[in-house]
């Protein structure tokens, strides 16, 4: 049987086998981290020397990861009005991960919604303007915006949007999911008050994750009752895959060197689909994105059946549209970039990781050539 081609990183990367030793040994630890005998104190030291290494992965100093059980808690603890007196304003794009879409624990009429252009980045001149108008009803701004979109790969001005938010007197939050790993990150040149991270991105367990704050700030929990986590995440902390997380945050910062080889292999794979179809649309093409990212629509072509498709055929990829209780719904993504939703619904994406060599891109090429040719040739003889 031919080995598999997996091309879905951005979904979920296969667990590295460095990963999966480091959480054997930990499920062999008998103490809970928070008890102060021996059997304790060694899993607690499990604990702490991982939240060294997810601290390296953003640039961040190891007491402020608070460890969740992954980017969604994190995206959810972190998106909440600060406490004190003061009234604020959540502003988020309109590409976010659903957990950001959502708002978090602001109300809904503090929410605002901030377009996107064509090429799926966020427009700075809109967050100002939304900005502006929401202070002048005396709310403080908190800003989320990820670090890079997980469909299209378009990196996000977080940098910049970290200048407006610090002007008004704002804290910016960033769902650094996807860029953790494959783009260098460090907290203070981004500018961010708060970054969500994840293992299973990255070769980690799933199931973990990390909200990590800037030096200073505060954010309110989600529960109560458990001093663990410095009182931000009380509960008996997942020992196994923290342990896990932390195998994977040193490796992934050791890869990192390696990106520039996968964004060739990612170009390579994009000169491959157009000579196939010469129609077929590469989204957020025209700006920086992840090295390890490609979003393609061929039109005339259903996403689903593409995916089902490449599966049969050895190679698994994701459609760029959501599908909820057997019902495809177009991607917000796509839709907010203002793709043609015939478009949209044909658009699959395809993300590279460790362990994709030259051998995956030719078994996708060789896949989708020939289930373009027949899917083609079955529309023209239903014509």
């Amino acid at each position: 049987m031919n080995q598999r081609a997996y091309l879905d990183h951005n979904a979920t990367s296969p667990l590295r086998p460095e990963v999966r030793e480091a959480v054997l040994a930990a499920m062999a630890l008998e103490g809970n981290p928070s008890s102060v005998h021996a059997e304790g104190r060694a899993a607690r030291q499990v604990v702490e020397e991982a939240r060294i290494k997810v601290a390296g992965l953003v640039g961040a100093r190891p007491e402020d990861v608070i460890f969740t059980s992954g980017g969604t808690e994190a995206n959810g603890l972190a998106l909440a009005p600060p406490p004190g007196g003061d009234t604020w304003h959540v502003y988020f794009s309109a590409i976010e991960h659903p957990s950001v879409l959502a708002g978090g624990r602001f109300a809904d009429d503090a929410k605002t919604v901030v377009p996107v252009s064509a090429d799926g980045v966020v427009e700075l001149d809109s967050l100002a303007r939304a900005i502006e108008k929401g202070s002048s009803s005396g709310a403080r701004p908190f800003v989320s915006l990820m670090a890079a979109n997980n469909e299209t790969g378009a990196l996000q001005p977080v940098a910049g949007a970290a200048d407006i938010v610090r002007e008004t007197g704002g804290i910016l939050h960033t769902d650094a999911v996807q860029m953790a790993g494959r783009l260098p990150i460090d907290m203070s040149s981004l500018g961010a008050d708060m970054v969500t991270v994840s293992a299973h991105k990255i070769g980690g367990p799933k199931g973990i994750g990390a909200l990590v704050l800037a030096e200073g700030a505060n954010v309110r929990p989600l529960m109560t009752g458990g001093g663990q986590e410095g009182r931000r995440r009380p509960g008996t902390e997942n020992v196994a895959g923290i342990a896990g997380f932390g195998a994977a945050a040193e490796l992934a910062i050791r890869e990192l060197r390696q990106m520039d080889a996968l964004a060739r292999l990612r170009d390579k794979l994009e000169a491959g689909v157009q000579a196939i179809a010469g129609d077929a649309v590469v989204f957020s093409k025209a700006v920086p994105r992840l090295p390890n990212t490609s979003s393609i629509a061929v039109p005339g072509l259903k996403a689903e059946t593409l995916v089902i498709g490449l599966d049969l055929a050895g190679v698994a990829v994701s459609a760029g549209s959501a599908c909820s209780s057997g019902k495809v719904e177009t991607s917000h993504v796509l839709a907010a970039m203002g793709a043609a939703p015939e478009t949209a619904r044909a658009a699959i994406r395809l993300s590279l990781g460790f362990g994709n060599g030259d051998h995956d891109i030719q078994s996708f090429l060789g896949a989708f050539g020939g289930l373009v040719k027949r899917l083609r040739k079955d529309a023209r003889e239903a014509a």
